[in-house]
């Protein structure tokens, strides 16, 4: 039985790697079973990546070797939901290092713990999570009423220190930048007048990963994703057959924003050190996304959006090398459970539990903000309200670390 499942394994190109490894402080040795329970074998557990479902075991011979989770037993795959995820690395990719990830610590009580003060452990590559989508991805909270909440109200207490200062984490940078612009290029904290989503996912992030985290905000307001965010691969799917995806220079075509924002991301990472210093790898580990108001005011745009959101998750992951990066979506916080919009059900519909896109499971998700606003909606900024900004951040960092 043993032969067989190693047979299976290797006759489906799920045997990535043989070789010597180190096993985990917390090693499991257990039996094996394949998913129709006719294969069984012998070996520790060394690491799992909950983002990406590949399992990274030890055989007897001192061997390692990796598979999806996919050819286990049901049994097996819960298992590793509750144990693997232990010291678990983050999912990530990128050409120059995709062996040594950081480590992921998912425990929900120590995504927003204070920050410790320490810098990043630099010998690890750089964790990149690059933000896209409109104008809410940018970032319209007001710190004025983010300081009342923090200072009076208690709420989100790890931002500010014991003096009242805000928390300058020397562990994550966060970048922005738009078209051939930027805006800034700092350690995480509280700057500015505005705040976006970017905070709460950063610290949530900071405290989950092993490694130093880069936050790439790339991305402009008034944009639809049937139409300036058209991916490639997406010919036919804007809405307006009149305007295919056909790059024109000095031109505005469909896809031009989807173009400039992934160049704007790619220019940071080609000049690491600029936005990170020190650093010399990175792995682009995880995309946020947070859009879709301008599709919902043209019918077109609304109905092609699902087919548009599928093809923009795999054309980036394909433009950054990044095949096993997690996709993070929020939807609207305006809209609600059963309301019927086609912007709303895409959102829904490509999230990994849904199951109507079997590759996207474990690696797509989608959370559900309006329990998490606090009143406005997409298109007023949610009225400027930071705790919205906060409370959908926070959530989309932890579904990014889940």
């Amino acid at each position: 039985m043993k032969t067989q499942l190693l047979k299976h394994l290797l006759s489906d190109g799920l045997l990535l790697a043989a070789t010597t490894s180190l096993l985990l402080t917390d090693a499991h040795a257990k039996t094996w079973t394949s998913a129709d329970g006719a294969k069984t074998f012998e070996a520790e557990l060394t690491e799992f990546f909950p983002a990406t479902g590949m399992v990274s075991v030890k055989l007897p011979t001192g061997k390692e070797m990796k598979f999806s989770k996919k050819v286990l037993s049901e049994e097996d795959i819960n298992f590793l939901n509750v144990t693997g995820k232990v010291n678990a690395p983050v999912a990530g990719s990128s050409s120059s290092n995709q062996s040594s990830a950081g480590k992921i610590d998912a425990d929900p009580n120590n995504l927003f713990k204070p920050h410790d003060g320490k810098p990043a452990n630099m010998s690890k590559p750089v964790q990149v999570f690059i933000l896209m989508g409109q104008s809410n991805a940018i970032g319209f909270g007001k710190v004025a009423g983010l300081e009342t909440l923090v200072k009076q109200d208690k709420k989100y207490p790890y931002l500010a220190d014991g003096s009242g200062n805000w928390v300058v984490r020397q562990d994550v940078r966060n970048v922005r930048v738009m078209n051939k612009e930027e805006f800034y290029n700092e350690w995480l904290t509280v700057s500015g007048k505005t705040i976006g989503v970017d905070i709460g996912a950063g610290y949530a992030l900071g405290n989950a990963v092993d490694a130093p985290v880069l936050i790439i905000k790339s991305c402009i307001g008034n944009r639809a994703l049937s139409f300036d965010l058209l991916p490639p691969g997406a010919d036919g799917y804007a809405g307006n057959l009149e305007t295919p995806r056909t790059p024109k220079e000095g031109e505005w075509y469909a896809g031009i924003q989807y173009d400039s924002d992934v160049h704007a991301a790619q220019n940071v990472l080609a000049d690491l050190k600029k936005y990170y210093p020190d650093a010399t790898k990175y792995e682009v580990a995880g995309f946020f996304f947070w859009q879709g108001e301008k599709d919902c005011g043209n019918a077109a745009w609304a109905d092609a959006y699902e087919k548009n959101l599928v093809q923009f998750i795999k054309a980036l992951r394909k433009d950054f090398e990044a095949p096993n990066a997690k996709f993070v979506l929020a939807t609207l916080g305006e809209h609600t459970k059963g309301c019927g919009k086609p912007v709303f059900d895409a959102h829904m519909a490509v999230d990994g539990k849904e199951g109507k896109y079997p590759e996207f499971k474990g690696n797509v998700a989608t959370v559900y903000t309006n329990p998490l606003s606090k009143g406005g909606g997409g298109n007023s900024h949610y009225n400027g309200n930071p705790e919205t900004y906060m409370n959908v951040g926070e959530a989309m960092g932890k579904a990014m670390a889940n």
